[in-house]
Parts: structure tokens; C-alpha cells; sequence
């Protein structure tokens, strides 16, 4: 294929609702392009999108995938994205690189939750958004319906370019109000006629175009005085202002289209190459420290990458956009975040799964490549000149956790390498081994999301691996004062251990008086503070460790050890073994020996008076609480609030927005397991959800009894 110069380069998303028909529209995109003979189709399992098997068995799209078509002398890169929530990682990498999204609506089902959902991405992420209804061919489809829902759901004006004059089974024609014709089709060969607008369209034609026109004129003051002047205004005039408007996200055009009858498909891409902003009209990359970088051809050489698969008999490919300069086979890059020179041995553009070979690519345009030593998703590569490093791609917080465990336990270590590398390919993953739960905790943005992993292992690796609920990294804490000493004392022939330790805790808060006396076994204990040391705990909260030792009863050299012990405890919390927090400790008295003492004394010492102080302090469990925000439809809200309710979650807030509600709530981590499931079910699949940590509360008098009745269960069955 030729060399695209930027100008000649367009970035589009596809975006929408799962079945919107997106992987439908990229294949007949290709197809226009003559970058494929025939059309596939999904229920064929054979479009350039959706090719893995996983996607065959699921019959929709889970991971994005890149393609090109060539059209009027452009290169249109698309970027084929999954509908459905649990895959809006692939989502958010494709925004990274595209400069326009084309938001798909079945005209079926008319603006839904998934639609809705990926709409505030697209304004999250500040791309422009064209709408383009499709599947007017059904008996369902309602033009008027959609067009109004999806009017009363958007942030900034709609604008109707074309609507449909027979929608439903014999759809074949509709009239475009900015080309002011007739377009009907031939089949689904997506040959078309121009004709004029018949008379019976003509009032409704020129009432639309009369609302383009004024659209396109409200982005220009020049065009605005011509349009006052003229009344109207020449198509190129419409364009460069619909150009303007489009580009700043102050309207939203809408056009008409059958994907599987190939209607619409040209005059769409014909649109987005006059009219939608390319690389040197969209915003520039903006850099990690400030600045940005503009999509020059002649500059110094620089590539993101946001996408990485692996792929038989390939290896791992890395899909990149070149932000400057031109990127030619054979070029040597320095990886900014390793400091590695990476060589770019081969180029490729990407149709799904077919790569043509290529020699040299322009900024602003999308490719891949292979064979790169240690290259992921958010790195930048960069040729002399360039030190640049580009913002990161921002991936969304995960939602649902789960322990996960190799079936053999053999196989724990291939295991762990494997969910590594899946972490590569999609960051909306996560793994980690908690030390303090001793799992490994898997998490993502739903259950389907982490099932679909699972098969993946079972399939490609042939690892078998078992999912189960996490445990709660609770915390304990205690809620009033209490003192407690130890001697430990230990002869056994030669040299003994002695150490005695005196000390009292409290609950510890943020801006809280030095210690000046305490009550201890019924009198007051004046304390006359030495030092203190304030300790920031790795799993949250704070340990303040006072010294208040006089005349000499504890050697300075001591107290370390004192620390050391408590700190062990404080990781061990004697309730459920809890890690403990926000506790200050004031050591006042103790004992020593000239020959007895040394540190382990101390350290045990130390450890079992905090132990004992500890179970006399009122301890306290703690759980972790979310804030949650599910996103429903007004008929599901009920049955999603008692679920909440059921789940002890505080509802702090309602709100609706564009006929969808909008719910905020606290709720404990201990009861969100299997919720994006359990939330699907009550919905239908129609609501989502945000949830980020907030914070550790109490638990209830009843939840605690359970979880001390567990754990005492537990150290029985040890």
C-alpha cells in the first residue's frame, strides 16, 4: 500500500451498545476500501474483527481490534471496541489514539444504558462523537425514537444530517439535508443512486437543512454573517462550520445506516473525510510533566504504544501510533520508560487478523510490529531528538476481586507468569499477592471479564485455575485506653532473658494532645513524655510510640526492641489477625537485669503487654467501605436499592440524569461479591457501576461476633 501523509490520515473508535452492530460497520468499511473481497459476518465467524475463537464462542467483541481502509485517496485506521462494560479497557486504549468516535445506536432499542456508558467516555476522554443510527432495516427500528432519546441524552446539540424516508424491513433510501439528495440502494451490494429529493420529502428536507445550516453557522462568526446576509450557505460553508463545531464537541451530527445491507457505509466515510478532525486538527499529545507534541511528519521520530497482544506464530505484537516524525523499518527507538533500545525490525498495518507489510509510516498514523525485548502498553519509544514520554493511558479502577488458585498445585508458578503477562495485554487487570490475606487476588472490571481469562488459560495454556471469594483485609483498632505489663523471664543454664515492660494505649486521631497522665489501677500516672515516634503503617493509619521512661528503668537501647515487638502484633491483630492501626502506645516503666537483659527480652516483653492492653481496650474490627456509583434505568431502581440495602450499604444520594438514575452509596467490601453479577440480573444487564475505596469503619456489634467466632473456628481447625 502507498505512504499516507498525515493529511490524509483519519483515527476513528467505534463505539455503542453490544449488538449496536459496530463489528458489522468495520467489516463493510473494509469492504468500501477493497481492502477485502467479501463481506464476513458475525454469525459466519469470519469478519477481520472478532477473530478469535473466544469471540466466536461469545459471539461479540472482547477486545478491541485495529483495521484500515483506504477511501478517496485516505487511510481510515478503525478501531473496533467491545459494547459491553466488562471490556472497557480495550475501550479506553483505542480513545488514546483515535481523534473521533462514531457512536453506533440500534434503532431497535433506541439510546440504552451501554450507549450512555460509553457516551461518557467519549466526553471523559474529550473526543468528538458522530452518531450514525443503524439497523433501520428491522421491523422494530423507530428513527423518531432514537433520534429523540438520543437528543435528550446529549450534552451538546444534535444535529440530523440524514433520516430515513422507509425504515423497517424495505429500508433502501434515505435524503442527506447536507448534500440536499436522495441516496437509495441496490440490495445490500451498497450501490447506490443519487436522486432529487421527491416533493412528498421536500418540506421536511429543507426544514432540516435549514437547522444544519444554522448549526454550522453558530461555530463561526464569518459564516454567521454570511448566513444573515445570504439567508443560507454553500455546502463547503456548512462543512467548515459543522468542521469547527465537531472538532470542539459543540454538536453531535447524525446519519442513517444498515450495516448488513451495506446502506449509508460510503456517504459515512465520506463524511468523517471532509468533515472529522485528523491528526494535525486534533488536539496534540500532552506530555508526562507539561507540554505537548504535534503531529509533524518531518520531526523527531515518536511512538506510543496502547496495545499489545500475543498472537500465533507472531509472538507478541505492539500496536502503536506514531505521534511525530516518520517511523521507517530498521529504525532503532529508545524505550523511555526502560531505558532499552528497541529495533523496529518489520512494519505492518493491520486489517484484524491480516497485517500488510509496510516501509514507512507517517505521524498520525496507526501500525505494528514485532518482536520487541520488553515494550508494553503506555510506553513511549522515541528516535534521536525525541525525550519525550506521552500521558499515560488512564484504565479504569477494578470492580470485582476474586482469590485465584491453580487447580495443580504444581503448576502455582506458571500460573503467576501467565497472569503477568495478561496484565500486559490488558491493564484493566490486576494481580497481586497479598501477604497480609495470603491469596493472590485477581481483579477486573466484572465477573464475565475474569471468566473469560479463566477460559483463556483453560484453552491456550491448558491451566486449569479455581476462583473463590477473597478474604476481607479487615483492620482492628481499638476504642478506649488500657494498660497492661509483662516480665518475660527465662533461665535455662547460663546466660538468661529478662525483660519487663509497663504501657498503656489509646485510640490515636489525627491532631490529638501529648500524653500528659493517665488513670492506671486507680490512681493517676503522671507521664513526662522522652521522645516520640510516629509511624505511617504501610496497610493504612498510624502507630505513635511514646517513651516516657524515667530514671533509667529501661535502657534506651531497649526501646527498638519494645517497637519491634509491638509492631509484629500490630501485623497480627489479636481479634482476627487483622492488621491493627491507629493506636498510640506510651512505655513508662519496666524492669532490666545487668546480665539478663537484651533485646529479644524486650522485644517478647513488649509484644504481650500490647497483646494483653490490647484484648482490655474495647478492640474494635474494622472493614473496608466503598463509594459506589450504579448507573440504572428508572424501572430497575427499586430492586437496585433494596439489593444495596441488603448488602449494608448507606444510600447518600439520588440523581437522575438524561432518564437514567444515578445512585450513590457506602457499602462494605465484605458484601460486594459477585455484585456486577447479581447487578446484571436485577437489570438485565441494562446498569453499571463505579466503586472506589473510601475508607475503614466499624463493623456492626453482630458482624463482629461472626468474624471472632469464625476466627476462633479457625485457629481450632489449625
Amino acid at each position: 500500500m502507498k505512504k499516507y501523509p498525515t493529511n490524509e490520515i483519519k483515527n476513528i473508535v467505534l463505539l455503542g451498545a453490544s449488538g449496536a452492530g459496530k463489528t458489522t460497520l468495520a467489516e463493510a468499511m473494509a469492504y468500501e476500501g477493497k481492502v477485502i473481497e467479501r463481506r464476513g459476518s458475525v454469525e459466519g465467524e469470519n469478519t477481520l474483527s472478532d477473530y478469535t475463537d473466544i469471540e466466536h464462542q461469545n459471539r461479540r467483541s472482547i477486545f478491541s481490534t485495529v483495521l484500515y481502509t483506504e477511501f478517496n485517496g485516505y487511510k481510515l485506521n478503525i478501531l473496533d471496541t467491545p459494547g459491553a462494560d466488562d471490556f472497557c479497557g480495550a475501550l479506553f486504549s483505542s480513545f488514546k489514539v483515535a481523534d473521533v468516535g462514531v457512536m453506533l445506536l440500534n434503532a431497535q432499542n433506541g439510546f440504552e444504558v451501554g450507549t450512555e456508558i460509553q457516551a461518557r467516555y467519549a466526553r471523559r476522554h474529550e473526543k468528538p462523537v458522530i452518531a450514525a443510527v443503524n439497523q433501520l432495516d428491522s421491523e422494530k427500528a423507530n428513527w423518531e425514537q432514537t433520534v429523540e432519546e438520543l437528543r435528550a441524552n446529549s450534552e451538546a446539540p444534535i444535529v440530523v444530517v440524514q433520516y430515513p424516508v422507509n425504515p423497517g424491513p424495505d429500508f433502501d433510501r434515505f435524503v442527506d439535508v447536507l448534500m440536499m439528495k436522495m441516496y437509495k440502494f441496490k440490495g445490500d451490494t451498497g450501490e447506490r443512486e443519487e436522486l432529487p429529493i421527491p416533493e412528498s420529502e421536500m418540506e421536511r428536507a429543507r426544514e432540516l437543512n435549514k437547522a444544519l445550516v444554522e448549526a454550522a453557522a453558530e461555530n463561526d462568526e464569518a459564516l454567521m454573517e454570511l448566513y444573515f446576509d445570504k439567508g443560507t450557505l454553500t455546502q463547503d460553508e456548512m462543512r467548515s462550520g459543522i468542521k469547527l463545531g465537531l472538532a470542539k464537541r459543540d454538536l453531535v451530527p447524525v446519519f442513517c445506516l444498515s450495516t448488513k445491507k451495506d446502506i449509508g457505509i460510503k456517504r459515512l466515510m465520506e463524511f468523517i473525510i471532509n468533515v472529522a478532525p485528523g491528526p494535525l486538527k486534533a488536539p496534540n499529545f500532552r506530555l508526562i510533566g507539561g507540554g505537548d507534541v504535534q503531529a509533524d511528519a518531518d520531526g523527531p521520530v515518536s511512538v506510543f504504544v496502547f496495545k499489545t497482544t500475543v498472537e500465533p506464530h507472531l509472538g507478541e505484537v505492539a500496536y502503536f501510533r506514531v505521534i511525530s516524525g516518520t517511523l521507517a523499518e530498521g529504525m532503532e527507538l529508545t524505550n523511555m520508560a526502560t531505558g532499552n533500545k528497541e529495533k523496529i525490525g518489520q512494519l505492518f498495518v493491520s486489517a484484524g487478523r491480516n497485517r500488510t507489510k509496510v516501509a514507512e509510516l507517517c505521524a498520525g498514523d496507526i501500525g505494528c510490529t514485532v518482536k520487541l525485548k520488553a515494550t508494553r502498553v503506555n510506553h513511549t519509544l522515541n528516535g534521536p531528538g525525541a525525550d519525550w514520554q506521552i500521558n499515560l493511558i488512564g484504565f479504569p479502577q477494578p470492580r470485582f476481586r476474586t482469590a485465584v488458585k491453580a487447580r495443580n498445585s504444581a503448576e502455582d508458578e506458571k500460573l503467576g507468569e501467565l497472569l503477568i503477562r495478561a496484565t500486559y495485554e490488558d491493564p484493566s487487570i490486576g494481580v497481586e499477592y497479598s501477604k497480609e490475606l495470603k491469596q493472590t487476588i485477581l481483579s477486573g472490571q466484572g465477573e464475565h471479564h475474569l471468566n473469560i481469562l479463566r477460559t483463556q488459560l483453560a484453552n491456550t495454556h491448558k491451566i486449569e485455575v479455581d476462583y473463590f471469594p477473597p478474604k476481607v483485609p479487615y483492620r482492628e483498632t481499638i476504642t478506649r485506653t488500657a494498660a497492661a505489663g509483662y516480665r518475660h523471664k527465662k533461665q535455662s543454664g547460663g546466660a538468661g532473658q529478662f525483660g519487663e515492660v509497663s504501657l498503656v494505649i489509646e485510640p490515636y486521631y489525627e491532631g490529638m494532645p501529648a500524653p500528659s497522665k493517665y488513670k492506671i489501677d486507680g490512681r493517676e500516672q503522671v507521664m513526662n513524655i522522652k521522645s516520640v515516634e510516629e509511624i505511617d503503617l504501610d496497610w493504612g493509619g498510624k502507630l505513635v510510640f511514646c517513651s516516657a521512661i524515667v530514671g533509667g528503668a529501661i535502657d534506651a537501647r531497649f526501646l527498638p526492641a519494645i517497637l519491634k515487638g509491638i509492631m509484629e502484633k500490630m501485623e497480627e491483630g489479636p481479634l482476627t489477625g487483622s492488621y491493627a492501626r491507629d493506636i498510640r502506645v506510651v512505655v513508662y516503666d519496666g524492669k532490666m537485669h545487668p546480665v539478663d537483659s537484651n533485646e529479644i527480652s524486650f522485644k517478647l516483653a513488649g509484644r504481650n503487654a500490647f497483646k494483653e492492653a490490647f484484648r482490655n481496650a474495647g478492640a474494635k474490627i474494622m472493614e473496608p467501605i466503598y463509594q459506589i456509583e450504579v448507573l440504572a434505568p428508572s424501572d430497575k431502581l427499586g430492586d437496585v436499592m433494596s439489593d444495596l440495602q441488603n448488602r449494608r450499604a448507606i444510600i447518600e444520594g439520588m440523581t437522575s440524569e438524561k432518564g437514567f438514575e444515578i445512585l450513590t452509596a457506602r457499602v462494605p467490601l465484605a458484601e460486594m461479591t459477585r455484585y456486577s453479577t447479581s447487578l446484571s440480573s436485577l437489570t438485565g444487564g441494562r446498569a453499571t457501576y463505579t466503586m472506589k475505596f473510601a475508607g475503614y469503619e466499624q463493623v456492626p456489634a453482630e458482624v463482629q461476633d461472626k468474624l471472632l467466632k469464625a476466627y476462633s473456628d479457625t485457629d481450632k481447625d489449625e
